[in-house]
Parts: C-alpha cells; structure tokens; sequence
C-alpha cells in the first residue's frame, strides 16, 4: 500500500482532481467514480478500475470491495485531501479513477423483444441522471442520447443516476444515426410531441418501441416528429404545458411496461 497522502498538491491528488474538467476526461479517457456502491456497480459492469483513494478516518480497509484490495491501487489520503477530492457528500470515504468506455450504438445488444428510451439533446446532468435511474427501474434496453457530446461520466450524471449509468447499456449518435439503427432493427418510434398527437396511453408499446424525448425548452425537432410512426402527448391537466422530462420520461415507459405485463 501506498504512504498517506496528506498534502493536495501531490501529483496524484493533481491528477486526480483534472479528471473534474471534461476535456481533460476525453483526452485521458479516465473518470472518477465516488462512493462504494457506485464503485462496486462498475466493477459489476465490468469497468476497468485503477488507483482507489480513501481515508481511514471514515472508511474502514475491510470494507472496500474485494475486487479492490491489490496494494498498488490501494492510496490513503488524509480527511483533508479527502474532503479536497470529494465532489459531493456521502462518498462513504472512497473514490475509484476508472477506465471510459466506447459507447456505439452497434454496441448495443438488443433483446427479443425490445424497448430503448432516447433523448434528444441533455440540458443538464442531473436531467440524465435520473432518466438513467427511470431506465433502470423499468429494464428498458438501452438509453441513447441524441448528441455525440453526451459525457455520460460527468459526476453529477454518475451522482443523480446512483450509478445507473453502468447498469444500462448507453450510447450517444446523432439523430439520423440513430433513425437509421432504428429502422435497421426495426423498432417503431414513438415521439412525445405537443401538437397532432395522441395520448401516450392509447399507443400499442408491445412490440419492439423507441420513446423518444426532447428537451423541455425546445422539445424535438422535425427530424425525429417526421419520422415517427405516432407521435403521442401526456395530457397535462394544469396550468402549465410540460413537465420535467426525466418524469415524462417515467410516465412513458412506465406504461409502456404496463402493457407488457411488468
């Protein structure tokens, strides 16, 4: 194991906290997973995972995951190092620096029956974060975000999806790209869309289906509302004409699953 590291300007707690910067992730296709069930999620997944940081003021060596006990990757740091490298509260005393992965969609592995969430854009990480979380809930195949500068290892989208971003297949393409892998498989497009469309809850989501969402400021572009083979409205009894789309997002896929019996 290595010496305690008390100091934040050791080179390693430097390079660690550059991971913090999108571009500096991209360009060492490295990020940082906080937190000891986010940690063993990925490890579950299969992620590569290198050096684990932690403090022994709050976390005991017997409970990190045992995938994790090799002596090289092992750093202790002081409560002050710690505190300094912890993006958010409640890391339960440990922080993995994990290998990036390629995410295409001919990577993707379809059931036979399938059902994708996709998202037209992402207006903040916390928004993906959760639809991650909703896609886990209802097992839907995968979640593909229609914008190839998606950085599923942003910490808030690993904080707010309580890493669900490694229990879901995720991938990011452009929005022909995918139209085009849709129709290749052969799976119906469903758009949630304000204008000529039928209520979410008449549409037949039991054979292969896409439900596809945009953002709650500008909602989907023509490209997607063109090709759809229905586009469906949550009828809205307020005052106001939308809703967060992670809960639309909920709404949807929740009867989607309905309909094919949970």
């Amino acid at each position: 194991m290595h010496f305690k590291i008390t100091s934040t300007q050791n080179p390693k707690i430097k390079s660690l906290l550059a991971l913090e910067k999108p571009r500096e992730r991209r360009k060492q296709q490295l990020f940082i997973i906080e937190g000891k069930k986010e940690i063993s999620m990925a490890i579950e997944a299969g992620y590569k995972i290198g050096n684990l940081f932690f403090c022994d003021e709050i976390v005991d060596v017997a409970d990190i995951p045992a995938q994790l006990k090799d002596e090289k990757l092992l750093i202790p740091v002081s409560k002050e190092v710690f505190d300094k490298i912890a993006v958010r509260e409640g890391t339960g005393g440990m922080i993995a620096v994990a290998e990036m992965r390629v995410h295409a969609l001919d990577q993707i592995e379809l059931s036979k029956n399938p059902l994708i969430l996709i998202l037209e854009g992402v207006e903040k990480p916390g928004n993906l974060g959760a639809i991650l979380r909703t896609a886990d809930a209802a097992n839907v195949d995968a979640v593909i975000i229609c914008d190839t500068q998606t950085d599923f290892y942003n910490p808030n989208v690993i904080r707010s999806s309580l890493g669900c971003v490694f229990t879901k297949q995720v991938a990011a393409a452009t929005s022909e790209e995918t139209i085009a892998w849709l129709r290749k498989n052969n799976i119906e497009i469903y758009c949630t869309y304000l204008q000529a469309s039928q209520p979410y809850h008449t549409v037949d989501y039991q054979k292969p289906s896409a439900i596809v969402m945009g953002t709650e400021a500008t909602g989907l572009t023509d490209v997607w509302v063109k090709q759809a083979n229905a586009n469906i409205i949550i009828p809205m009894l307020g005052k106001i004409d939308s809703m967060n789309v992670s809960t639309a997002a909920a709404v949807v896929v929740f009867e989607a699953r309905r309909q094919r019996g949970f």
